[in-house]
């Protein structure tokens, strides 16, 4: 892979080791941005290969449950684009609801298995 390879990260709660040298090993630059709002401006200037984000589910929203769906909609637009989606083992159900809707999302739960993510990330 290039340099030019790049994997946007977006880090809103965290809690769970920084993968930028697991994407560097697998031949990508990292831009890590802590907010969807940030990663949306991000992509505006430069397309990622791969997006990593976390589910949140959210269901006191009276529009969506997760923070993932305005992301999902940009996504739709660069179907070339791989996602990879962390998530809480608890809030699988909601989760395939939404995988279900846009099942082109790889997903690991937490605690993150680095070696399952870097087969992810590898895989082209």
């Amino acid at each position: 892979m290039s340099d030019d390879n790049q994997v946007l990260a977006i880090v809103e709660l965290g809690g769970y080791p920084d993968f930028s040298a697991l994407y560097k090993r697998c031949g990508y630059g990292c831009t890590l941005v802590t907010s969807m709002r940030k990663a949306l401006a991000s992509m505006k200037k430069s397309v990622p290969d791969i997006v990593v984000a976390e589910f949140n589910f959210q269901p006191d929203f009276r529009d969506r449950f997760s923070n993932l769906e305005t992301l999902l909609a940009v996504l739709e637009r660069y179907p070339a684009v791989r996602l990879i989606v962390f998530y809480e083992k608890e809030n699988l159900s909601p989760f395939e609801v939404l995988r279900k809707r846009f099942p082109f999302i790889e997903a690991l739960p937490f605690p993150v298995d680095q070696k399952l993510l870097e087969k992810l990330v590898g895989a082209s």
